[in-house]
This record gives structure tokens, sequence and C-alpha cells, in this order.
């Protein structure tokens, strides 16, 4: 009887202190039209990044250390700069900036929170002017209404290798394998689904390359199409890739979130992409469905050894394996070139 008794209490205690190691850093959010202001409460020995960007060489996505703050100044005009998620509702012009920030303390135990900014259309519709002599009926039947609104949907973004999530402490080289992956948050992905329209991939500088266009991949050998069993989770494997003068790599997209699921693309080889035509068209056909627009980005580290790199700002395949299988079949020409002569 003892045993069940304190088991309970025991899980209880556990779960108690698991959700405070994770509580939430203090921090304020201010917002205008181009700027979001994060201040993060300053502890000693603690350290404050953007996700994935810890030791990411731009100053401005960098926190400015103040008396009692650790201060991030993000640009909301260029999104892309710092990896800032920006949501467009096209029923009602809303827009929501998403940004999250990890906090690391001096023994290195890591906390995070997600800041989060809105911007609403300044069109405001005038009321209309009453007619003359317009008088309200005396007596009024009134009826109850409710209405709830669908909940504004959350996208992750994750760059997954081997099953693990590819972040700060975990560099990739060129030629890896790995996958992206795409997933609305729980309270939002029963309501919506998704589709990647376009994407591009950039050193962060002045190269880039389209990867994805009009929701179907542009070279399935590097980056395959978009994959979905239920709409709510999207997936694609590709290599791993970089840029000659760079060490990160910058994935830089537009995102459909459609009621229920979006309508896929047919795609090369009769596969229905939800990220090449066989047809080329100039955009792809409106959906019904669609209410909102995500644009995304997701920067990570490639280690400087051999494999995918870009050459003149096209991605070619120059990995290590295939510089020795060339190498073999060179040396092969010889040896019958020689045989023959003798």
């Amino acid at each position: 009887m003892r045993t069940t008794l304190l088991l309970p209490l025991t899980l209880l205690l556990a779960a108690v202190a698991s959700a405070a190691a994770q509580k939430e850093p203090q921090h304020k959010v201010k917002c205008n039209d181009e700027t979001m202001v994060i201040d993060v409460a300053r502890q000693e020995g603690s350290i404050a990044y953007l996700e994935n960007l810890k030791d990411f060489h731009e100053s401005s996505c960098k926190a400015e250390v103040q008396e009692k703050y650790l201060r991030f100044n993000l640009d909301l005009t260029d999104v892309f700069k710092c990896g800032t998620t920006k949501v467009r509702n096209l029923k009602n012009g809303y827009t929501l900036y998403h940004q999250k920030v990890v906090v690391e303390d001096k023994s290195g135990q890591k906390s995070s929170f997600t800041a989060t900014c809105k911007s609403v259309s300044k069109k405001v519709n005038k009321r209309e002017v009453l007619p003359a002599g317009f008088q309200e009926p005396e007596d009024l039947e009134i009826t109850s209404s409710y209405t709830k609104e669908a909940p504004q949907p959350v996208l992750r973004v994750n760059v997954l290798q081997g099953g693990r999530v590819v972040t700060d402490e975990l560099n990739v080289s060129p030629g890896t394998t790995l996958q992206m992956e795409l997933a609305l948050d729980q309270q939002s992905a029963p309501v919506y689904g998704l589709l990647v329209s376009h994407m591009q991939v950039s050193d962060l500088k002045s190269q880039e390359e389209t990867i994805i266009f009009n929701g179907c991949s542009v070279d399935p050998f590097l980056f395959e199409n978009f994959d979905t069993t239920d709409g709510d989770v999207l997936r694609a494997k590709f290599r791993a890739f970089k840029f000659p003068d760079s060490t990160y790599v910058q994935f830089k997209g537009t995102v459909n979130v459609c009621l229920d699921k979006c309508r896929g693309v047919e795609c090369s080889k009769n596969q229905i992409g939800y990220g090449r035509r066989r047809r080329a068209i100039a955009e792809l056909p409106p959906d019904p469905n669609k209410v909102f627009e995500i644009t995304l980005s997701s920067i990570f580290k490639i280690e400087s050894k051999g494999g995918l790199v870009s050459n003149n700002g096209k991605l070619s395949a120059l990995s290590e394996p295939a510089t020795v299988k060339m190498q073999e079949s060179t040396q092969q020409v010889k040896n019958k070139q020689e045989i023959k002569k003798q």
C-alpha cells in the first residue's frame, strides 16, 4: 500500500522539477513596424543567442550587453538576415514575426523562449453614415452567438542527420545525407496543411540558388521533393552542400498554409510534391484553401571538407568518393591502352 502511494508522489515531484528546469527566461519584447527588440534579463555568467546562431558572425544578430539586459535589436524589414519567421494572414492582413532565443547559464544548461511581434494592416474601414430619419425598433430580438477563431499556425523547421536535429553543436560535412522536416504545432496541425512553394539556398552573402520552384525540386539528386503522409509534416532528403567562401548555408523559403490540406503539385516522374513539374509554369495555380503564407529561413554550419560545393553559384557534385572513382576509371583506361600497344 505504501508503495502505491509513494509512486505517484515521486512522479509528481519529478514532473515539478522538470517544469522548473524548463522555465522560460525573464524577457521583454518591444515591437514596431521595422524592429523587434528583445531584452533578456542578465544572470551572472549567462549568454543569450538566436537559435542555431551561437557563433554566427553577423553582429546585428548578436545580443548587445546592457547593464541589466542582453538586448537583441532585429530588423523586421529583412527577416532573412537573422532567420526570423514571418507569418502573413491572407484573410485579415495581420502579420506575425517569430524569433526563438536560447539562454545558456554558466553551467551550460539551456532554456529558450519564442519572441513574437504582431503587425496590423493600416487599412481602416470607415463607419457608414446612417440614413436621415433612421430609428431603431423598440422591440429587439437578441440572439446569442459564439465565434471561435482558428489558431495561428506555428511552423517548426528542423534539419536532421540520422534522426538527430542539426544545431550549433553538430556540424555536418558536405555530401552527408540529411533530412529537412517542416511541421505544424500540435494546436494548428488538425486544422491546417502545408506546401513549400519556393525555396532557395544562400551563402548569406551574394550567392544563392533556387532548389524548390512552384512546389517541386529543381534537381531531385541534390534536394528531393517534399513529401507528406498527413499534410501536417513535410519531409525531404538532401545532400549537404556548401559555398566556397562561407561556412554557413541558409535555406529560405515560402510555405503555404491551407485549411485541412494544401493541393499537391504534380512533379517529374508523376510524383506529388508538397514542397519539377513535367511542364514549366509561371506560377502555382491558386489554392482556395490557402489562408496563411509563411516566410522562413534556416541557417546551419557546414564543415570545410570535400563534398557538394557550389561552383560559381551552381551546386555541383564534387564529392571525394566520386573523385576517387574518376581516378580509378582513368587508370583503367590507361592500362587498357598499354595492353593494346603491347
